[in-house]
């Protein structure tokens, strides 16, 4: 496990870890399951909050589950062949996580309640200097698994700190105010506003939901999963295989559809504004529910009662955003007028503008947000120029459109698995750094590919996109191909660094040279196999 050594400061006794995991959604439990099943155990989790879970313990909200299908949306080494329904509830995801970390004995590794302030790296031990809220640690390589969905998204309204009734966004949900009776403002039409709005329409007084961009909303094939089927599942462990299979390869049928033809997704759009039609029988309403870009360039998102709710007397859709905030008086862009006595936000989250960004600071001195002010870029997703052994789980362009987030963690959790062998093949104090080529290089041919993907193409303007315009959140291909992409650490791909010996004073003795064995020098480049 975890050695002390003398730390800089004072002499003190400091931890030392040859792993630091951050975060411990599915991403860091994932990564610490794959790191004992490596033999390694001399690591930790750390988790700013006091429970595991990441996003499916944050995101509470009525009404939250999750829109891929409960035997895609689990680890592979870990099924689950009792998944109450075929898209599974938060609480049934969360509860998922918790068993992970038990029936994996992931408990010692993880220290609740410590939240990350800052990692830097330090050239000349070639280690990572971690700052917690509960003291500091180092560790030879860092896992930063904090994920693209923790840090909830509000935007800076005019007025809002002076609204005099409750503000609160979906992902950190009061479930001690009473919405019941009570004139609601709902602040964004995205995955989670979907999902709330049915459920509070049913109790709050008046809702009126502010919506910017209408959203392409399908049916959503959910079920309770039968008795038979579960016991079945039990019982016979590869008919679990074969439906989480069978799932998959649909999936990556239809990747061909958003990534090189998004043409032929115009048949899908019909089916979308069937599912609307059937609830909505109000023109003016369904125009403003309609959206004027292709289908797939947002998310495409799953429900059988969002339109069924907005269709009620007590729902009022205002086709534009929030702007301005008086006293009791939400004003939307259009001008519009309401007077509500709460308002919630469904605003997403910091996706291309992490905040742990901020907190890592490379070889260069520079932090990872100040190394990215020009767009997020990392070497098949993992690690980015000028961090040395840290890398990142759902890092740039490994998010997708159609399919499960866990098969692509599963991924970098082989290319994690690798980096870690490299360095032990390369023996002695060594870190590996991705080579700003190399970098470059992935960076382009990946946005080379994006080019002809609906989320480039489609005609909106998504959280897939940063400021710039550039996607740097989605993978413009199938979960195979990234797959196979980080199979194995190229080394090529990578300087190593090793620890620099002390210099050698020279003094000449007869002709001949001795040395004092004193000098200092920071880490040094050596070719990636020397």
């Amino acid at each position: 496990m975890a050695e002390r050594e003398r730390g800089p400061e004072q002499g003190r006794e400091q931890e030392h870890v040859r792993v630091a995991v951050i975060g411990s959604g599915f991403g860091g439990l994932g990564a610490a399951v794959r790191l004992r099943r490596e033999g390694i155990t001399d690591f930790v989790v750390l988790e700013r909050a006091g429970a595991v879970g990441g996003t499916w313990r944050d995101n509470s909200y009525p009404g939250c589950a999750c829109d891929v299908p409960s035997h895609l949306y689990s680890f592979s080494f870990a099924p689950n062949p009792d998944w109450p329904r075929t898209f599974s509830g938060q609480e049934h995801i969360w509860d998922y996580l918790e068993r992970v970390a038990d029936t994996f004995r992931l408990r010692p590794h993880i220290r609740l309640n410590t939240e990350v302030t800052r990692m830097r790296w330090d050239a000349e031990r070639l280690r990572w200097e971690i700052e917690t809220g509960n003291g500091s640690l180092t560790a030879d390589v860092v896992v930063s698994a904090t994920g693209p969905l923790s840090d909830p998204k509000t935007p800076d309204i005019p007025g809002i700190d002076t609204f005099p009734g409750k503000v609160f966004h979906s992902a950190r949900w009061d479930h001690d105010y009473d919405l019941r009776g009570k004139r609601v403002a709902m602040v964004g039409t995205g995955a989670s506003a979907i999902q709330i709005v049915p459920e509070i329409q049913k109790q709050v007084g008046r809702l009126t939901l502010f919506q910017r961009t209408p959203p392409w909303v399908m049916p959503r094939a959910d079920r309770a999963i039968t008795g038979v089927e579960r016991w079945l599942h039990k019982q016979l462990p590869f008919t679990t295989q074969a439906r989480r299979g069978i799932l998959w390869g649909i999936r990556e049928l239809q990747v061909q559809a958003f990534t090189k033809r998004p043409n032929e997704l115009g048949m899908i759009e019909q089916i979308a504004k069937r599912n609307m039609a059937r609830a909505i029988k109000d023109p003016a309403l369904r125009a403003k529910l309609t959206p004027t870009y292709r289908i797939g360039c947002k998310r495409i998102l799953l429900s059988n009662a969002y339109y069924p709710a907005l269709a009620k007397p007590n729902v009022d859709v205002v086709a534009s955003g929030l702007s301005e905030v008086r006293g009791n008086t939400v004003v939307a862009a259009d001008g519009t007028e309401t007077e509500v006595d709460a308002i919630i936000f469904g605003t997403g989250f910091h996706v291309t503008d992490m905040p742990i960004a901020d907190r890592v600071i490379g070889e260069e001195g520079l932090t990872l947000m100040e190394t990215w002010k020009d767009g997020m870029n990392a070497l098949r997703g993992a690690t980015a120029a000028g961090f040395p052994n840290w890398m990142t789980i759902i890092g740039p362009n490994t998010g997708l459109g159609n399919s499960s987030m866990i098969l692509m963690i599963e991924s970098q959790l082989n290319y994690m698995a690798d980096y870690l062998r490299q360095l032990d093949v390369l023996g002695g104090r060594a870190a590996l750094a991705a080579r700003p080529d190399a970098v470059r290089v992935w960076n382009d041919r990946v946005q080379q590919r994006m080019k002809r993907t609906v989320w480039n193409t489609g005609g909106c303007n998504s959280w897939y996109l940063d400021e710039n315009g550039v996607n740097t959140t989605v993978w413009p291909g199938t979960t195979t191909e990234f797959r196979a992409a980080t199979r194995r650490v190229d080394l090529s791909e990578y300087e190593v660094l090793r620890e620099p010996k002390p210099a050698t004073a020279l003094t000449v003795v007869d002709g001949a040279t001795s040395g004092t064995g004193k000098g200092k020098g920071g880490s040094k480049k050596v070719e990636a196999g020397a």
